[in-house]
């Protein structure tokens, strides 16, 4: 293979000298972060680490960075009801978070971004993940999440009413159409849901994916059991799966990919004193 082949944005198909010349010419390189978790009857449990790996391709293209290997486990508690989630405890997602970060900065990196694809669930692990990371080194570390660093674009993409965006709904079904057909099969997608907006009262959850529902809201942990319950008659699926085209898929990536891309422009621009980390044994 030619060099000329070797120009992958993605650090584990490079070779190591490779990777220091990268790492002169950027500094900054984003780690991608997903799930392996039930997404419906209709798609697949990796739909999470798409979206951190397209999402972090988008990006890397935009602004010349590097992409750490994909993460495909994050904090799926919620889903454990469902055969095939698996999912680390929110401890252990931070500290591999943050050993990943340190070698990472050991190396040379000073701008770690964490890509997240399993939106909002694995914000607290990554958000202490960062916080501590940037403590403990000096470098610059974000989280940048799917879900929430474009939800104005992601809204006026999506078709139905304020509630149906969801768990493997309209944006989370158009992105494996978009990027992995091979894996969805609509014909078990399930139909229509009666309503997409909220029951009236306190919205459950502090973070929303869609900008429309803001209002009230407090956090209770989902019980696993709870939630397969409440799901059930919908194989897992909260939101309107019917409406997802590759189309709006392509189209969110694209717009979350230039969200993210627009972060790591600011953050090239943060003077940093970086300590490189010891090496763990």
């Amino acid at each position: 293979m030619n060099d000329a082949n070797r120009q992958s944005n993605w650090l584990h198909e490079l070779a190591w000298d490779e990777v220091q010349r990268r790492i002169q010419r950027s500094d900054v390189v984003l780690v991608p972060i997903g799930a392996t978790e039930q997404h419906g009857p209709h798609a697949p449990l990796m739909l999470d680490t798409g979206w951190a790996i397209q999402t972090s391709e988008a990006a890397a293209v935009q602004t010349d960075c590097l992409i750490a290997p994909p993460l495909h486990f994050g904090w799926s508690y919620g889903h454990m009801a469902f055969p095939g989630t698996v999912g680390l405890t929110a401890a252990t997602l931070t500290q591999v978070a943050v050993e990943i970060g340190e070698c990472l900065v050991r190396h040379g990196f000073r701008r770690i971004v964490f890509v997240n694809g399993n939106r909002q669930a694995n914000i607290p692990p990554l958000e202490i993940a960062a916080a501590r990371l940037q403590c403990d080194t000096g470098a610059f570390a974000a989280v940048a999440d799917c879900g929430l660093i474009a939800r104005d674009d992601i809204a006026k993409l999506a078709q139905g009413p304020a509630g149906t965006l969801g768990h493997a709904g309209e944006s989370e079904t158009s992105m494996v159409l978009a990027y992995y057909p091979h894996l969805v099969n609509m014909r078990r997608a399930p139909p229509d849901p009666p309503s997409g907006h909220p029951a009236p009262g306190l919205r459950q959850g502090h973070l929303t994916l869609d900008p429309r529902l803001e209002g009230n809201a407090w956090f209770v942990p989902r019980d696993p059991q709870d939630f397969y319950r409440q799901t059930e008659s919908r194989g897992g699926v909260v939101g309107n799966a019917q409406l997802a085209t590759a189309e709006k898929g392509r189209a969110m990536v694209q717009a979350i990919g230039q969200r993210i891309a627009q972060g790591i422009d600011a953050a090239r621009l943060r003077e940093l004193d970086v300590r490189p980390p010891p090496i763990r044994a």
